[in-house]
């Protein structure tokens, strides 16, 4: 008899799941930060080309249209900060495609809030609350300090090289001898995704929390820019924070400029041509919000199955989830 009709977790595992959406509730309520909801489903779709979105055919008041699965509620909950919510959160069903694995699912739980008025480091330390919180006050007194890493310093350090100078022949020889993969054609970034993959980021977060600041400027996605102190180089304005190897946030200093936006978000289709990749369409009403003011402040995103896979000790998403993909 089939037994693939049960689910990936067990009830007890979902019992405690349930218990640690109400811990994040709770934070929030504490901080007066609203709770929201936004659709699942939305005319643009995210162009970064490092994520694929998923999209659906609908039928709605102009017709037959593609609809987008949102890959984050990041576009939708902006336009509620243009339209005045002030601080706002929400824990938000996000699909990516392709994503599945131990630390994966296409389907997942975003944990993503706004802070308008708020600086970049101080929404790295609240992060860093809302991680102790939920990994309760025993695993958060192991947890150590919270460190700052620079991105250049981390690959300075295990690698010998700095990734905003070293040649770029020179980075496609060393991502293809430690990913064993043919890098001739790959740009800059496709190898220090590949390196920091493989040599740094299965080091951080071991006995502490690590934040990794001070991307490279073509990493910024929908954060601002700043120049770095060392040398004027632009950098990106974001944090990315990890816990026992494992990427948990991903944290900016908002891009505010609709002029801005709309060039990267232009430069990234073009991108995806290069590549042989499908453009995705731009979030227009986005862009109107930007337009019309969006108040300047820090946001993040946090995978909320993966810090409730920590605090319950499990070896993978699935386990923490009700019916992962391959059960959906």
């Amino acid at each position: 008899m089939a037994t693939d009709w049960r689910p990936t977790a067990s009830i007890e595992t979902l019992r405690e799941r349930a218990r640690l959406l109400a811990e994040v509730r709770a934070f929030f309520a504490a901080r007066g930060v609203l709770e929201v909801e936004t659709p699942v489903l939305g005319h643009g779709g995210s162009t970064d080309v490092h994520l694929a979105s998923l999209c659906a055919e609908a039928t709605t008041p102009a017709g037959r249209e593609r609809l987008w699965l949102q890959t984050s509620p990041e576009f939708h909950m902006k336009r509620l900060l243009a339209a005045g919510s002030g601080p706002i959160f929400q824990l938000a069903r996000s699909f990516r495609d392709g994503e599945v694995g131990r630390r994966h699912n296409l389907e997942f739980t975003m944990l993503e809030w706004y802070r308008p008025g708020f600086s970049l480091d101080a929404l790295i330390d609240e992060t860093a609350e809302l991680v102790g919180a939920v990994l309760g006050p025993e695993l958060g007194e192991e947890a150590g300090p919270l460190r700052r890493r620079r991105y250049r310093e981390l690959f300075r350090e295990h690698l010998g090289l700095d990734p905003f100078h070293e040649p770029l022949p020179a980075l496609r020889r060393l991502a293809a001898e430690r990913g064993g993969l043919d890098m001739t054609d790959s740009p800059r970034d496709a190898c220090l995704d590949l390196l920091i993959s493989l040599e740094i980021e299965p080091t951080l977060g071991r006995d502490g929390l690590d934040v990794v600041v001070d991307y490279p400027a073509s990493q910024a996605a929908l954060a601002r820019r700043h120049r770095d102190p060392e040398d004027g180089e632009w950098v990106a304005s974001r944090f990315e924070v990890y816990r026992a190897g494992l990427e948990l946030a991903n944290g900016y200093d908002e891009l505010t400029d609709a002029q801005e936006q709309r060039a990267r978000f232009a430069a990234d289709n073009a991108e995806r041509r290069a590549a042989g990749l499908p453009e995705v369409d731009v979030d227009a009403r986005l862009l109107a919000a930007l337009e019309h003011g969006m108040p300047a402040g820090s946001g993040v995103a946090l995978g909320l199955d993966r810090l409730i896979q920590l605090a319950l000790g499990k070896q993978s998403v699935a386990e923490v989830m009700a019916f992962a993909t391959p059960r959906c």
